[in-house]
């Protein structure tokens, strides 16, 4: 199961739609190196490479909270741990496996994939809706 960048995930906010594409990208990336012959090394290195952009967003997306004073970041921010938690049970599983699994090919769809869409349809949108309404409540 491939993410797509489709309508119902766009926040309004600019610099976080186009972080998560580049997300939606790292992880598709992701899904095909598990595809290409079960190589380990690869699949490893291309999760590296989505922890690492993870990491990236997740601290711009918190600093943004901060910024604008998001009542929900403490929650938001617990979401964002549960995320890295399970990217580093995806590293573990990977480094005991032989290659990507069909287990590990499942948990990267449940748990990252299908997590992604629920976290940005919820929580990223109130960030964006809450920037937007304080931004039109200053200008009055």
């Amino acid at each position: 199961m491939y993410a797509e960048f489709s309508e119902n995930l766009v926040t309004g906010n600019e610099m976080i739609d186009t972080q998560h594409k580049e997300l939606i990208e790292r992880m598709n990336g992701l899904l095909e190196s598990c595809e290409s012959g079960n190589e380990k090394l690869t699949a490893i290195k291309t999760l590296d490479y989505l922890s690492d952009y993870t990491d990236y967003h997740f601290k711009a997306e918190e600093q943004l909270q901060q910024d604008i004073e998001y009542p929900g970041y403490e929650k938001h921010k617990a979401q964002h741990e549960i995320f890295k938690q399970t990217i580093n049970e995806l590293q573990e599983m990977l480094q005991e496996e032989e290659g990507p699994s069909e287990a590990f090919v499942e948990k990267v769809e449940e748990n990252i994939v299908k997590w992604f869409y629920v976290h940005i349809e919820g929580f990223d949108r109130s960030v964006a809706e809450y920037k937007f309404m304080r931004g039109n409540n200053e200008r009055l």
